[in-house]
């Protein structure tokens, strides 16, 4: 089963972050906004928010940089400090009762995509997918998103490590981490599903 390849479709690469500089005008939430909107909406696809709620946690987010700008101190860069209020919210989203019991449905695919792939293709590859995305979702948050920009986004290390404020030996670690969780996860869930049993 082509793993990364599914692994790779299902987050597809989202646009590249703004330009972390700063800012040519007072630091407010509407220049926040404008500035590192792009990168707040990767984030949050890079911590496993489903598309499905992107919007609603995109704006969680502007809620909690709206209320907190003042405690910004400049110690660190303004995607470090937007980075933690993106992993703590989407934290607090994950475990929300309503998350844990709500089972996505299949997107259907696109038509073009329908028509170009036999039925048996299409299928292999939804479920390589969905195998995929419960894989990633048993990560814990800080390693998912260290994988998945490393992994899927093909980002350095040394942009990694600048963009969440640590050392780079932080996100080798978080990476090799994570590379065994995933693969952990993933041999649980191959397994559940060759016993017919569910995730």
């Amino acid at each position: 089963m082509p793993v990364l390849a599914a692994l790779a479709a299902l987050l597809a690469k989202p646009d590249a972050p703004a330009p972390i500089g700063p800012p040519e005008r007072p630091l407010d939430v509407v220049a926040v906004h404008d500035l590192h909107a792009s990168f707040v909406w990767c984030s949050l696809q890079r911590l496993g928010v489903r598309p499905s709620d992107l919007d609603d946690v995109f704006q969680e987010v502007f809620l909690v940089v709206h209320k907190r700008l003042h405690t910004f101190d400049g110690s660190s860069q303004l995607t470090t400090w937007l980075f933690g209020v993106c992993l703590r919210v989407a934290a607090a989203h994950r475990r929300r009762a309503w998350f844990r019991r709500e089972t996505p449905t299949d997107d259907f695919p696109d038509a073009e995509e329908a028509s170009s792939r036999r039925p048996d293709e299409l299928l292999a590859a939804r479920q390589a997918r969905a195998l995929v995305a419960r894989a990633l979702d048993r990560l814990d948050l800080d390693k998912r998103a260290v994988f998945v920009m490393f992994e899927i986004d093909e980002l350095p290390s040394e942009e990694i490590a600048t963009m969440l404020g640590v050392p780079i030996g932080t996100v080798w670690s978080r990476l090799h981490a994570a590379r065994k969780q995933f693969q952990a996860a993933l041999a649980r869930l191959q397994a559940q599903a060759g016993r017919g049993g569910g995730a």
